[in-house]
């Protein structure tokens, strides 16, 4: 096991040679870091930049995202997948302008009872947005601390990880160090097997062709293009038998993307 110093310093010295540019890291804007960081989850980097690029330039305040229609903002997402995330993150920007004015609060506890922020996600936007020294852990956080602290373990939980989390933490600029954890832990998914597959919280995900994932992404097209459509009448572009589509059309309106008309099916406004 290398000490924390020893630690920081390989860290610090990867980041000084191959820190990455992405747009969200020139600015210090929270909602643009918001949009950031909810596109990020279980979405990479290189499939991010072109749409946070595009949806900043059709929502570039949180007020204007906050009164879009949701097919605008859905229209907007296609192409980053799970889309529930778009409905989310609308929801979170409705709640900031009716409840806290338009600005995001610099407060961990209460982001975290805003929609769509986890525990990870909180700790990412007050690091990231205001620079605050917290600690929180994400894939790549995780697999630099697995690699460099847990070689010869397995099944480590993110208990045994936080402390030295915390211990390492630069308490002065922490935006910056957790930028380059994130850098570090990219650079060894590249070069090594995924130190992250040691976790206890290691899941991989599942094929996109043939799920679930691909089945509500397709309803979302095709609700896009028609406006509404009879729940019949999905059967063809869905491919998926009657009670496999009931229960997803079921599962979408239960997370606010869909509602039901009488007969028809529509986008949620």
């Amino acid at each position: 096991m290398r000490s924390i110093p020893v630690f920081k310093k390989i860290i610090s010295d990867y980041y000084s040679r191959h820190k990455r540019p992405m747009p969200w890291r020139q600015t210090r804007d929270p909602y643009r870091i918001v949009v950031s960081e909810v596109m990020l989850q279980q979405t990479q980097v290189p499939r991010v930049i072109g749409k946070y690029r595009q949806f900043i330039k059709i929502f570039p305040t949180i007020k204007f995202l906050a009164v879009a229609p949701l097919s605008d903002v859905l229209r907007a997402w296609q192409g980053l997948g799970y889309n529930r995330r778009a409905v989310l993150l609308k929801q979170f920007a409705e709640k900031i302008v009716s409840e806290y004015k338009g600005r995001i609060p610099a407060d961990r506890e209460i982001l975290k009872t805003l929609p769509g922020i986890g525990e990870a996600t909180s700790g990412s936007l007050c690091a990231f947005a205001f620079n605050m020294p917290v600690v929180f852990i994400e894939t790549n956080i995780r697999s630099v601390f697995i690699h460099h602290f847990f070689q010869d373990k397995e099944k480590i939980s993110d208990k045994e990880i936080f402390p030295l989390v915390e211990r390492a933490l630069d308490r002065d600029n922490p935006r910056e160090w957790y930028y380059a954890l994130m850098d570090y832990g990219v650079h060894l998914k590249a070069t090594l097997p995924n130190p992250g597959r040691k976790s206890r919280h290691y899941v991989k995900q599942s094929a996109f062709h043939g799920s679930d994932r691909q089945i509500r992404s397709t309803i979302v097209k095709v609700l896009l293009a028609k406006g509404r459509v009879r729940e019949e009448n999905l059967f063809p572009a869905v491919c998926a038998d009657r009670e496999r589509l009931k229960k997803i059309i079921r599962s979408m309106s239960r997370d606010g993307l869909i509602t039901r008309v009488q007969e028809y099916i529509r986008l949620s406004e």
